[in-house]
């Protein structure tokens, strides 16, 4: 009988640190993979501080032509609030259409029964409006994001004359509490990678650790960037040994996740010891 392959990243201790209720899945599939899924959560969301703009814009939905999902809490967020308005997202002869800024996002919207017209291919908000490119041309969308999303993605929406609504769907906070304990560890470097999944998470390990300490644990342990925009908030912290995962989907992270850790051995000399 044929051996099964070992993944690479058996044995590994790996670091989620988006909000608990996401890390599920992930950590279910690394521990499928015999790594050692650590979730220490650097973000959690909160309702906006003024539902007005939110509500007038889900009142309004059949006036526009698109609405955009920058991610799954989005989507949540939104739905969530609709169902306590009695709204329909789903507007009878409406025109809206939906555009999702990766395939997490656009799952959600599948899972809460709406269609989705357009999945962006470079897993961006500022790629999904240059693929949108003249569709978007005097054309209304309805933004909803968190209250620290990127500014980037409403000006390239404008560049090509789209009028936007950007309006807050939720807040992104930093965790009441954290544990300490194990955010001093892998502090210390006692883990083998740790995942970013937004730029609020950097911004919430970088203030908790440290920012020169921050910088210096890329020296310690794999730093993954999951996603383009996060990939980038970190180099902003000087953080240039990143690897990075396409998108959201725990398949990407395992991907980017297996090949680094598979080149690091293949690439390891002859009689070297684990790292």
């Amino acid at each position: 009988m044929a051996e099964i392959a070992r993944s690479s990243l058996a044995g590994k201790r790996i670091v989620i640190t988006r909000a608990a209720p996401q890390s599920e899945a992930l950590a279910k599939v690394l521990a499928g993979l015999g790594a050692i899924p650590l979730v220490l959560p650097l973000v959690e969301f909160g309702e906006p501080e003024d539902f007005r703009p939110l509500d007038a814009a889900i009142a309004q939905l059949d006036q526009f032509d698109w609405i955009i999902f920058t991610s799954g809490q989005a989507v949540r967020a939104v739905v969530a609030r609709s169902k306590d308005l009695g709204a329909s997202l789903n507007p009878a002869r409406s025109k809206l259409q939906i555009a999702a800024v990766g395939p997490v996002s656009a799952e959600a919207v599948r899972q809460s029964g709406l269609p989705v017209e357009y999945v962006a291919r470079t897993h961006s908000g500022v790629g999904l409006a240059n693929e949108l490119g003249e569709r978007l041309r005097d054309r209304s969308v309805l933004l909803p994001r968190s209250d620290r999303a990127n500014p980037d993605l409403p000006a390239s929406l404008k560049t090509h004359r789209a009028e936007v609504t950007e309006v807050v769907a939720y807040r992104t906070l930093q965790p009441g509490e954290v544990n300490r304990q194990k955010l001093s560890s892998i502090s210390e470097g006692e883990a083998d990678a740790i995942l970013f999944f937004s730029p609020s998470a950097i911004q919430n390990f970088a203030e908790l650790a440290g920012a020169e300490h921050f910088h210096r644990l890329q020296n310690n342990l794999t730093i993954v960037a999951v996603g383009p925009v996060t990939a980038e908030s970190l180099r902003r912290f000087k953080i240039e040994r990143i690897v990075v995962a396409a998108d959201t989907t725990s398949t990407a992270v395992v991907q980017a996740l297996e090949s680094h850790f598979t080149s690091a051995v293949e690439s390891r000399p002859a009689g070297a010891k684990r790292g």
